[in-house]
């Protein structure tokens, strides 16, 4: 009991512990606050990679494709009918993006879907900016160019199918931020949330003879989009149904270009996407598969002495039912995908056999290994770099504690000398660091934790102070905000380790306490 009373009587009346109780304040504070933003970070990077890719991706890392895919995706819904949801082919290759308006030219990644089935297998499908204003308007089939205009009240109206789409997201979304906006502004502008081409005739709806329409395509955001300094707002410039043209070099199932040479392709701007991965948001635009799958030359092409090549795609996108784990998952799949193979062997050309077997089967998670790998060793060396100058709280209370050790050296003396053991005196100033790093552990959680929490709001209230005081601007990182999600076990693990360290920084002082003499302390001046 004495040592309990003693520990907790020291907390109170030696100021100078005030200052263990602020450096283990702050460098709890420091670390929660580290971890958060970057475990935050890496958190929001994984579950949009997840997101962009799949569960299962099967792949041969090669321009050329694999054939018999659509008869692989047959092969798994029968065989793995309780594993496999859904699955769906991916063509990949590069090409040359320009908008005809402006004759803007850019290298870019051309990647072949079947939309619908594609988001089903990842959320592709809320990363598409006009197709969440104007559900089901957003497809990759031949298309006109959608013109706004004006009724008899000159006021601004949107195509007829657009207008009872958008009709039906505000009655889902009444307190969406644009869309407030948009209707708050007097004689509603034509371009509505989104950007449309105005048709002055006075009447909405699509024009165009029958050889204006042109395949869809969807953009990455960062393509042909410019962000707002500072707000990160895309201002878009190219409306709806802008004509782009698209170049890309076809390739022979030997990897060779084709006879013909690059094709040219004209299409329509149908949406743009926002991952939110710049390196998938700054190159990449999406075009039906099957017209990819043909202008590549992947589809059936006719063969000399009679017959055709099988159709190839790059990937296969496979989801998997809720409950299945991942990497049993992939184990499935890859031994299907090997009995597959060994199936078609004896009609398969030399050719097709080689691009067969380069096919590897990897989760989502090992796809992007290299990435995520990376960042969550800069999250640990960022968060090690940290709790290491936090050990500076361990001297410092150590230094503390040797202070106030020599300054109770008579207290020590008629303490042990009524019959208190060298480990009960120890121990009083081991409990005391404890208090210590008890109490502020707890200050520096409260105090990281809301900081974390409003970080955003701290950001904004210097930059309305000074705009060069903004650290994380939207415009440059791919997030919107800076993360600011709080972890609660990690929490505790830190308080924990502070706990711990500032018991260890009193163990010292408090074990040269323990073994002073009775007698040498009594005559301590």
């Amino acid at each position: 009991m004495y040592k309990l009373f003693l520990t907790l009587r020291y907390l109170r009346k030696r100021r100078i512990a005030i200052f263990a109780v602020i450096s283990v304040w702050l460098c709890v504070a420091m670390v929660i606050i580290v971890g958060s933003v970057m475990g935050g970070f890496l958190d929001t990077l994984k579950e949009r990679s997840r997101g962009l890719l799949s569960d299962i991706v099967v792949d041969n890392a090669t321009l050329q494709g694999f054939p018999f895919y659509q008869e692989f995706i047959e092969h798994l819904h029968r065989k793995l009918p309780d594993v496999v949801d859904t699955a769906t082919p991916v063509i990949y290759n590069y090409g040359i993006l320009r908008i005809e308006a402006t004759s803007f030219t850019k290298p870019v990644r051309v990647v072949g879907v079947r939309l619908d089935e594609y988001k089903r297998v990842n959320d592709f499908g809320n990363s598409l900016f006009y197709d969440k204003y104007y559900p089901g308007t957003t497809s990759l089939d031949e298309q006109w160019k959608p013109y706004a205009g004006f009724d008899e009240h000159d006021t601004a109206i949107l195509p007829p199918d657009h207008e009872q789409a958008l009709q039906r997201f505000a009655e889902r979304n009444p307190d969406d931020e644009k869309l407030r906006d948009w209707k708050r502004l007097p004689n509603r502008p034509f371009e509505g949330p989104g950007n449309f081409d105005v048709n002055f005739d006075g009447i909405p709806g699509y024009f165009g003879e029958e050889r204006d329409k042109a395949p869809g395509i969807i953009v990455g955001c960062n393509i042909i989009n410019e962000r707002a300094p500072g707000t990160g707002e895309y201002r878009r410039s190219q409306p709806r149904g802008s004509k782009l043209i698209v170049t890309i070099l076809p390739l022979t199932i030997t990897g060779k270009v084709g006879i013909e040479g690059a094709t040219t392709v004209v299409t329509r701007l149908a949406d743009d996407s926002r991952t939110r991965v710049f390196e998938i948001d700054d190159v990449c635009c999406y075009v039906d598969f099957k017209r990819l799958q043909e202008w590549l030359l992947m589809s059936p092409q006719p063969l000399e002495d009679g017959g055709e090549t099988p159709a190839r795609a790059s990937q296969l996108l496979i989801s998997l039912k809720p409950g299945v784990d991942t990497i049993e998952g992939r184990k499935l799949v890859d031994a299907e995908w090997e009995a597959f193979r060994a199936s078609v062997a004896d009609r398969v050309s030399r050719l097709d056999h080689r691009l067969m077997s380069f096919v590897e089967v990897e989760t989502w998670e090992e796809r992007q290994v290299q990435f995520i790998a990376a960042v969550e060793k800069e999250r640990i060396l960022v968060t090690a770099l940290f709790g290491v100058i936090s050990m500076v709280a361990v001297v410092l209370i150590g230094c503390i504690f040797w202070m106030i050790v020599v300054q109770k050296t008579r207290d020590i003396g008629i303490i042990k000398s009524i019959g208190a053991s060298a480990r009960g005196v120890a121990m009083i100033f081991v409990g005391f660091g404890v208090a210590v790093g008890v109490l502020g552990a707890a200050l520096g959680a409260a105090t990281g934790s809301l900081f974390v929490w409003y970080i955003n709001d701290i950001q904004d209230f210097l930059v309305s102070l000074d705009p060069n005081l903004r650290v994380w601007s939207p415009d440059v990182y791919t997030f919107d905000s800076i993360p600011n999600v709080v972890k609660v076990d990690e929490v505790l693990v830190i308080c924990l380790i502070a706990v711990v360290a500032s018991a260890i920084g009193a163990l010292i002082p408090a074990t040269i306490a323990g073994r002073v003499w009775p007698v040498k302390a009594l005559r301590y001046e």
